[in-house]
């Protein structure tokens, strides 16, 4: 849980020179940098209902406006809502003295036990559908607006396109010389009057749109607003207004369900190379990745083992953990950062020794046994412990600052092996050293 309890303890040097923690960054593996959210493009792939796992094409998902069709959200605290179902009697059609039973639907919140039946909903006779959702009273002006301004893009966009194939030409007489004057004049008259390529029914002039009206006055509050008790289980909370913001509900008695909200499924690529970094599967109801690149599985992980206490000029043995998440074992060397240090606040050796971390072994994590264990020459004096693919080492960590955060940098230098797909089908195992500047956060300084 350290890692995403304390993740801005250790942070690591992005390639655009941003620090994040690890679990927010990717490694490419043909650039072979770090890349965190900011360097990357981010794809829509597909929308689908979390609930439902309805996969929507885009086009569909922006007609839905985002919204699930079938499942919906209680207005009251956010959860799904589930489709009850009751039984009530009804007068048979055949014989009117007779009633008959029949199956009726309705919704229900399994938190806080709210029902459409709560707000007048009546319950319905199939479980699929049917419930009908309230229509704004702006939804006319919001139609006209987003089509004014649809139009009035298409018609930039028109008049920068037809910018583009303008030619400016320095002698007139070239034009006279082959009588183009008057096909000339004639193109420019067509333009003129169809409007920049716009069609007569895409003119931005044909919508007429009514300027907004200034509110300059509001309704007075009324004479027993500071004297009768104010029932807040009647009255709406930010959050629930903020949530349908097309009617904002002042009482729940106004409250009505909500569609729920569609999630997308996105592929991040990187910027310099355009390779993909993370390729999900298709399918909604998978949680399989074709490519996943998180730094996670390729960089090892370094966590600063317990909050240490310092005194001014005294060295503090640190303790350090490094985790290796890959597959084959790696190589890790601990490096000065080059040129001047204008982050660090703390005097330390690093070690001048190779580390080496074993591989991740799922069978011995669930077994509970060390095989890794003898079988590494570890430095008792730098490497305390090793256990798995995870060991720790020590620093010696003297603070140059009277009090404040303690801090530290360095570059750490690791092995990565990068397997190929060849078109034969055949595997490449390409090795390569990687380096990382770490920016690691210790401590505290208190004066003695």
């Amino acid at each position: 849980m350290a890692t995403y309890r304390d993740i801005e303890k250790v942070r690591y040097l992005c390639d655009c020179g941003k620090k994040h923690p690890l679990c927010w960054l990717y490694l490419c593996r043909h650039c072979f940098k770090l890349r965190c959210g900011d360097c990357l493009l981010h794809e829509v792939d597909t929308h689908f209902c979390p609930c439902c796992l309805e996969n929507l094409p885009s086009t569909e998902a922006k007609i839905r406006k985002n919204r699930c069709g079938s499942c919906f959200d209680c207005p009251s605290c956010g959860h799904l809502l589930s489709t009850r179902a009751t039984n009530t009697m009804s007068v048979n059609p055949d014989d009117p003295t007779k009633t008959t039973p029949k199956k009726m639907y309705y919704l229900a919140c399994g938190f806080c036990r709210w029902t459409t039946r709560d707000v007048g909903i009546g319950d319905k006779s199939a479980a699929t559908g049917g419930w009908q959702d309230l229509e704004s009273l702006h939804s006319d002006r919001i139609t006209l607006l987003l089509e004014y301004y649809k139009k009035l893009s298409l018609k930039e966009n028109s008049e920068k396109e037809r910018e583009k194939f303008i030619k400016r030409r320095g002698h007139i007489y070239y034009t006279d010389k082959f009588g183009l004057a008057s096909v000339a004049l004639k193109r420019k008259a067509l333009g003129n009057s169809s409007n920049s390529g716009l069609s007569e029914d895409d003119n931005v002039s044909n919508v007429v749109i009514e300027p907004a009206e200034t509110v300059t006055e509001f309704p007075e509050l009324p004479e027993d607003v500071f004297t009768t008790a104010i029932g807040l289980n009647k009255i709406t909370t930010i959050d629930q207004r903020i949530a349908s913001s097309e009617f904002q509900p002042s009482s729940v008695n106004n409250l009505y369900p909500r569609h729920k909200h569609l999630q997308v499924r996105k592929s991040v690529r990187c910027k310099k190379c355009d390779h993909n970094l993370i390729k999900p599967d298709y399918n909604s109801a998978s949680i399989k990745f074709k490519i996943q690149s998180t730094a996670m599985y390729h960089v090892p992980e370094l966590r600063v083992a317990r909050f240490n206490m310092f005194s001014p000029q005294k060295e503090v043995r640190a303790v350090f953990t490094l985790s290796n998440h890959a597959v084959y074992n790696v190589d890790v060397e601990l490096l000065p950062v080059e040129g001047e240090d204008l982050y660090s606040t703390g005097k330390f050796n690093l070690p001048g020794k190779k580390i080496v971390l074993a591989r991740r072994d799922e069978d011995a994590l669930y077994e509970g046994n060390n095989p890794m264990e003898n079988v590494f020459d570890d430095d008792p004096n730098v490497v305390v412990f090793r256990k798995l693919n995870k060991l720790g080492f020590a620093l010696g960590v003297t603070p140059l600052v009277p009090k404040g955060e303690v801090r530290i940098a360095f570059v750490m230098r690791h092995s990565y092996k990068n397997i190929l797909g060849l078109p034969s089908d055949k595997e490449e195992v390409q090795t390569v050293w990687l380096e990382h500047t770490i920016y690691a956060s210790l401590g505290q300084a208190v004066p003695e």
